[in-house]
């Protein structure tokens, strides 16, 4: 759906955007971070069409932004962090002003807003002035217009700034939903939503991709190694026997869990392979029944300070 090929931004002497590369698949959910200053803006403006490149191109569904900038606008529905709101108008005043901004044929305007109304539930603020809706309201007003012709491509920057925790875990719950049948780019400072929502991230710093992967892969790649987190049920020498039997364990540690006859378990395997499985058979095999098994990967806060802050370390 997105293709950037070597993109680049420079303004004066500043190289904002240094020649990066990414790609984002249809019908994926995709978190897009990186520090102030690291070039995430640009790049989402270059994106949209708003700022042209110094070199390199974008491709949104195979059509070039530059050379075709209005039929790549059409594939492309984008709330920035403050919705283009008009106050003085009501809700429906306003999204139909948005139809004909955006040339929605007239046969399809009044089943395409309905649709978009119980889509993202504001059909019962319609008829209100704009100005007097909520925070959540007008944010979910935002997403309408974003909505408004269809785009096969969402792009969200900070949708839940400002939003009280009810009102976030809506919108979250909303993409989501939009997810199903549409791509979606979500901008955010606030790292939960990112991991509560995306299936895959983008980390931009100082101007280069320097991370895009799950962020699971990520976390152990970092790492550079497995972790896992377990109670179970059984006496801590037999639990501790029976976990050093499994190969690849490069560190184990274990103690009295938090209930009478519970063992508390934490284990570590080299690289990136996946031990539950051998774990599950060698508690299988010794009869001692696992009542918690986790993962214990770093946080999306850990792996972007991580990457975020390599390069000031160095230098």
């Amino acid at each position: 759906m997105i293709r950037a090929e070597s993109l680049s931004k420079q303004f004066g002497r500043i190289q904002a955007v240094d020649e990066i590369d990414f790609h984002i698949e249809k019908g994926e959910i995709i978190g897009f971070l990186g520090p102030n200053g690291a070039g995430k803006s640009t790049t989402m403006n270059m994106i949209t069409g708003y700022l042209a490149p110094s070199s390199g191109r974008v491709l949104v569904d195979g059509i070039d932004m530059v050379e075709s900038p209005e039929e790549a606008k059409k594939r492309i529905g984008y709330l920035p962090e403050q919705p283009p709101l008009y106050l003085d108008l009501t809700v429906d005043e306003y999204l139909n002003f948005i139809t004909e901004f955006k040339k929605v044929p007239k046969s399809r305007r009044s089943a395409d807003l309905d649709e978009i109304r119980q889509l993202v539930k504001i059909g019962d603020v319609r008829s209100r002035l704009i100005k007097n809706l909520s925070k959540g309201y007008r944010q979910r007003v935002g997403l309408a217009q974003a909505l408004v012709g269809n785009p096969p491509l969402l792009i969200l920057d900070e949708p839940t700034v400002g939003l009280d925790p009810k009102q976030i875990i809506e919108i979250r719950e909303l993409i989501r939903d939009l997810g199903k049948e549409h791509t979606v780019v979500l901008s955010s400072h606030i790292l939960p939503e990112i991991s509560a929502t995306c299936r895959r991230i983008l980390i931009i710093d100082r101007g280069s991709i320097v991370a895009s992967d799950t962020p699971e892969n990520l976390s152990r790649r970092l790492s550079g190694a497995t972790r896992l987190h377990l109670l179970v049920k059984g006496p801590v020498e037999s639990v501790r026997t029976a976990l050093e039997s499994i190969s690849n364990v490069e560190s184990l540690s274990v103690a009295t869990g938090p209930e009478d006859g519970v063992t508390e378990a934490v284990l570590e395997a080299s690289g990136t392979k996946d031990i539950r499985e051998s774990t599950f058979r060698s508690m299988a095999g010794a009869d001692l029944p696992i009542l918690q098994m986790r993962p214990m990967d770093l946080s999306l806060e850990d792996i972007f300070l991580n990457l975020t802050t390599q390069e000031e370390a160095v230098n």
